[in-house]
C-alpha cells in the first residue's frame, strides 16, 4: 500500500453561463459525496458565487475568477473605433482570466508534488485547465453538457502535417487507448493555435504546443523513450503519459444524441446533469418551503407566500387557455437582446390573437426590466413579478428550477442553450427553439430532427431588432405558427414518449463511474501520511 503526504485533490473547472457551469457543479457535488477521501473544489467566475453555499455543504470549496461570464459590446453601434475598443477589452479581460486561472489552479496544486488520483476536469470554455494540468502534473478530464461548439478550419490538417510532421503520425497511429488525431479533430485542436501556444510558452513555460518538447517540438513521448537515464525527466512526464489516455464526457442523454461512429473511442455520452431542485430557487422562502416539505419536487408543492401570485398564475387550469413559457436565459447579457420592446411587442401580439397565457422569465436583465416596467401600471405587479397585456403575461426577474416550471406548461419557448433543451426533453414538453449562437443552433435542428419541435425559429421572428409594426407583425406570425404546431397532438405524443425513454437515466452516477473507472485511482491502493504544516 502507497503512503501519499496528503489527500488527493479534484479541480472542477467550468467556465461560461450558468448552463455551462451548473452541469459541471452538479457533478463536482455528487463526487465529492461520493469520494469523501477527496479535497474537490470548483473553479468559476464571481457571477456563479451563489453556487458557493450549496456546494460547501457538500464538501466543495468555490474558487472565484473574477472575469465576467459573458462579454457583449452593449452597442448597437458597430463603427471601427468601437470595434477595436471592444477588442482592446476583451484581450485585457483574457490576459487577466489566465492569469487568475494560474492562480487559482496554484492555489490547489501547487503546495506540493501531485499524488496518485488529482485532477483537473475542465469544460470546453476552460481550456487553461488543460494547460495547467500539464504544467502541475495532474490527469485532465473534458465535460460538457453540449457538442463541442467549434469545428477545426479547413486547413488546420495540412497546416499541422507540414509544422509538427512527427506528432501528426504519432496522432494519427495511436492504438485506442491513447490520443489520437480524432480527438485532436474532435475538440483539442484550438489547443495548437497561436493564441493557447504563446501563453502556454510565454506565461507557463511549457511548449507551445501539447505534447512536444519545449526545445525540439518533437513529440515528448519520444524523446522520453530515448532517454530512460533522465529520471528527473522520467519522473516529470511519468503522469503526462497517462494524460494521453484522454477521457471525454458529455452530459447528454444517448437518445437525444447518438455518438457516431467517427467520434473518438473515449467520448461517451451520461446522460444529462442537473443541480438538485432547491438549488435554483432565487427566493429563499421558497428553497426552504421546498427543502422542508420534501427532497423531491412535486405537483403539490406550494411557492411561499410572497410568490403566491405567480403560483396562482401558474396553476390556473383552463384547456383553452394554455400556458406557454418564455425564456432566453444569458441571451440579453450575451448582447443580443438589441430590442427588448420589440420582443415585447411580438409576445403582446401573439396574446392578442391567441387564448394562450405566458410566464416570462427575464432573470433580472437590467434593460428587458426597465421595458417592462415601462408597460405596466403601478398596481400590475409586486417584488419581482409583473403583470402585461390584460394580465396575460407575468414576468419573473428571479429564478425557479425548470424542473419544478417546465411540468406545469403546454410548451416552452427558448434560445436552444443545452440546460434549458435537457429540461424539456425530460419534462416531456413540446419546445419552440429559438437559437442565437454557437451549440443552440444544433439544439434547435436536434429537437425538429427528433420530432420534440417545429422547425427552429428565426431570431428575427422571436426577438426583432426593429418595433415597426411590420417588423412585429411578421415576427408574431411566425411565433403563433411555431407554437400551433409545437401544441399539435403528435409533438405532444413524442415529448411524452421520449421523457419516458429517459426518466430512468441517472447522467451524474454514469459520469462519476467513468471517472471511477479510467482517471480515480481505487481507495484501498493508499493511505495518506500528514506532515505537520501539509495541508
Amino acid at each position: 500500500m502507497e503512503v501519499q503526504s496528503r489527500r488527493p485533490r479534484a479541480a472542477f473547472m467550468a467556465f461560461g453561463t450558468k448552463g455551462d457551469v451548473y452541469p459541471i457543479s452538479a457533478i463536482a457535488a455528487s463526487f465529492s459525496c461520493e469520494r469523501s477521501d477527496y479535497d474537490v473544489f470548483l473553479i468559476s467566475h464571481s457571477a456563479h458565487q451563489s453556487l458557493s453555499k450549496n456546494l460547501e455543504i457538500k464538501g466543495v470549496s468555490f474558487v472565484s475568477v473574477s472575469t465576467p461570464a459573458v462579454l457583449s459590446r452593449n452597442s448597437e453601434d458597430s463603427t471601427e473605433a468601437l470595434n477595436e475598443r471592444f477588442f482592446m477589452r476583451k484581450e485585457n479581460i483574457k490576459e487577466e482570466h489566465r492569469k487568475q486561472c494560474l492562480f487559482a489552479v496554484e492555489r490547489i496544486f501547487g503546495d506540493c508534488p501531485p499524488v496518485a488520483g488529482d485532477f483537473i476536469l475542465i469544460n470546453f470554455f476552460a481550456l487553461e485547465g488543460w494547460s495547467l494540468a500539464e504544467l502541475f502534473g495532474v490527469d485532465c478530464v473534458v465535460a460538457a453538457p453540449y457538442v463541442v461548439p467549434y469545428s477545426a478550419p479547413s486547413s488546420f490538417e495540412q497546416q499541422f502535417k507540414r509544422e509538427l510532421p512527427l506528432l501528426y503520425k504519432l496522432l494519427k497511429e495511436a492504438p485506442p487507448d491513447k490520443v489520437s488525431w480524432n480527438d485532436v479533430t474532435h475538440w483539442m485542436w484550438p489547443l495548437f493555435s497561436e493564441e493557447w501556444g504563446s501563453w502556454r510558452s510565454n506565461s507557463l513555460n511549457l511548449s507551445p504546443y501539447p505534447f512536444t518538447d519545449p526545445v525540439t517540438f518533437l513529440p515528448s513521448l519520444h524523446l522520453l523513450q530515448k532517454s530512460p537515464l533522465l529520471l528527473n525527466w522520467q519522473k516529470k512526464f511519468s503522469r503526462w503519459r497517462k494524460l494521453l489516455s484522454c477521457f471525454c464526457r458529455y452530459g447528454f442523454s444517448n437518445e437525444v444524441v447518438e455518438c457516431p461512429g467517427y467520434w473518438p473511442r473515449n467520448v461517451h455520452a451520461c446522460g444529462f446533469w442537473f443541480l438538485p431542485a432547491h438549488w435554483q430557487f432565487s427566493c429563499v422562502q421558497c428553497r426552504e418551503r421546498l427543502q422542508s416539505q420534501s427532497r423531491h419536487m412535486d405537483m403539490d408543492q406550494e411557492l411561499c407566500s410572497t410568490h403566491s401570485t405567480l403560483e396562482k398564475f401558474l396553476k390556473e387550469s383552463d384547456p383553452s387557455c394554455a400556458l406557454i413559457f418564455v425564456g432566453l436565459s444569458s441571451i440579453g447579457s450575451m448582447g443580443y437582446l438589441r430590442n427588448p420592446r420589440a420582443f415585447l411587442l411580438v409576445l403582446k401580439t401573439v396574446i392578442e390573437r391567441s387564448l394562450h397565457r405566458f410566464v416570462l422569465f427575464s432573470l433580472d436583465y437590467e434593460p428587458l426590466d426597465d421595458v417592462i416596467k415601462s408597460m405596466a401600471n403601478e398596481s400590475d405587479g409586486s417584488g419581482d413579478c409583473t403583470f402585461l397585456f390584460d394580465d396575460r403575461l407575468i414576468c419573473f426577474s428571479g429564478n425557479l428550477p425548470y424542473s419544478w416550471i417546465f411540468p406545469r406548461c403546454a410548451a416552452v419557448i427558448h434560445h436552444g442553450g443545452s440546460g434549458s433543451t435537457a429540461a424539456a426533453v425530460v419534462a416531456g414538453v413540446p419546445q419552440v427553439v429559438s437559437p442565437f449562437v454557437l451549440d443552440q443552433f444544433y439544439w434547435a435542428e436536434r429537437m425538429h430532427w427528433l420530432g420534440l419541435a417545429p422547425e427552429p425559429l428565426q431570431k428575427g421572428s422571436l426577438a426583432p431588432e426593429t418595433d415597426d409594426a411590420d417588423t412585429v407583425e411578421r415576427g408574431a406570425c411566425a411565433v403563433m405558427r411555431a407554437v400551433k404546431l409545437a401544441l399539435s397532438p403528435e409533438i405532444k405524443s413524442r415529448a411524452s414518449e421520449f421523457a419516458a425513454k429517459v426518466s430512468t437515466e441517472d447522467g451524474i452516477a454514469v459520469a462519476l463511474k467513468i471517472l471511477e473507472q479510467h482517471v480515480l485511482r481505487p481507495r484501498h491502493e493508499y493511505r495518506y501520511d500528514y506532515i505537520e504544516g501539509m495541508p
